[in-house]
C-alpha cells in the first residue's frame, strides 16, 4: 500500500478539509506549502462538464501567461528562405528543414515545434515520432502558420497549449513557486479565462465542475468553481 511522505502529510495537514477557496487565497497557500528543495511549478486541474469522445465536446486551444511559465522554451521551426530569418530574429532555437533529418534520426532536443503550411508534407510523416510526443505543429495550436515570427515571440514569451484528456480534465503549468503572489494570479487568471471561452456550444449541464492548484510535489487546493461560472 502506498504511503506519503512525512513532508507531503505535514503539507496536506495544512489544507483544509472540504474548503474552497478564492483564487489570491489558494495561490498564497500553495506557496506557503510547497516544501521541495527544487522550483517547484505551480499548476492547474480543471474537471469540465464535456465528454471527450464526443467531437463537439472537446476543449482545447492556447494562451499566452502574462508571466511565462518560469521554463526556458526550445523551439524549433522548420521554415525556409525569408522565413528562415524570420524565425531566427525571433528568437527560434533551431531553424531549418535539415532538422527532419535529424529527427528522423532520433532527435528530439526541443520542446515547441512550428512549420510553415508549405513544408508540412514534409512534416506530416514525423508524425508518427511527434505526435505522441505533443509536438506536432498543428494550426489549431499556432504553431502551422506562415507568421513564423509572431509564433516564435509568443511560444517565448509564455504561449502554452492545453487539450482535455479523456476523464474530462485540463491540466497546465502557470509558473513557479519562486513566482509572486501576483504572478500565479495573472497567470491563473488567464488560464481559466480562456478555458471559459472555450466551452464547447454542445456541452450540457455544469461545465467547469472543479479547479485545483498545487506544486508539483506538493497537495491540491481546491478554488471555488463558481467565481469562475459567474464569467461564463
Amino acid at each position: 500500500m502506498a504511503t506519503t511522505g512525512k513532508r507531503y502529510a505535514a503539507a496536506r495537514s495544512g489544507v483544509p478539509v472540504s474548503v474552497k477557496f478564492a483564487p489570491d487565497e489558494a495561490v498564497k497557500l500553495v506557496k506557503e506549502l510547497a516544501f521541495a528543495k527544487f522550483d517547484e511549478t505551480v499548476e492547474v486541474a480543471t474537471r469540465l462538464g464535456v465528454d471527450p469522445r464526443q467531437a463537439d465536446q472537446l476543449v482545447r486551444g492556447t494562451v499566452v501567461l502574462p508571466h511565462g511559465t518560469g521554463k526556458e522554451v526550445r523551439v524549433l521551426v522548420i521554415a525556409q528562405g525569408e522565413k528562415e530569418t524570420e524565425a531566427t530574429e525571433a528568437g527560434a532555437d533551431y531553424v531549418g528543414v535539415e532538422y527532419l533529418e535529424k529527427i528522423q534520426g532520433g532527435w528530439l532536443d526541443f520542446d515547441v515545434c512550428v512549420a510553415t503550411p508549405d513544408l508540412m508534407g514534409k512534416v506530416g510523416p514525423l508524425g508518427r515520432v511527434l505526435g505522441p510526443r505533443g509536438l506536432m505543429p498543428t494550426p489549431k495550436a499556432g504553431t502551422v502558420t506562415f507568421d513564423v515570427g509572431r509564433a516564435v515571440t509568443e511560444i517565448k514569451a509564455g504561449k502554452i497549449e492545453f487539450r482535455v484528456d479523456k476523464t474530462g480534465n485540463v491540466h497546465a503549468p502557470i509558473g513557479k513557486v519562486s513566482f509572486s503572489e501576483e504572478q500565479l494570479q495573472d497567470n491563473l487568471g488567464a488560464f481559466m479565462d480562456q478555458i471559459v471561452r472555450s466551452r464547447p456550444s454542445a456541452a450540457k449541464g455544469t461545465y467547469l465542475k472543479s479547479v485545483t492548484v498545487s506544486s508539483t510535489m506538493g497537495p491540491g487546493v481546491s478554488i471555488d468553481p463558481n467565481l469562475y461560472r459567474r464569467r461564463a
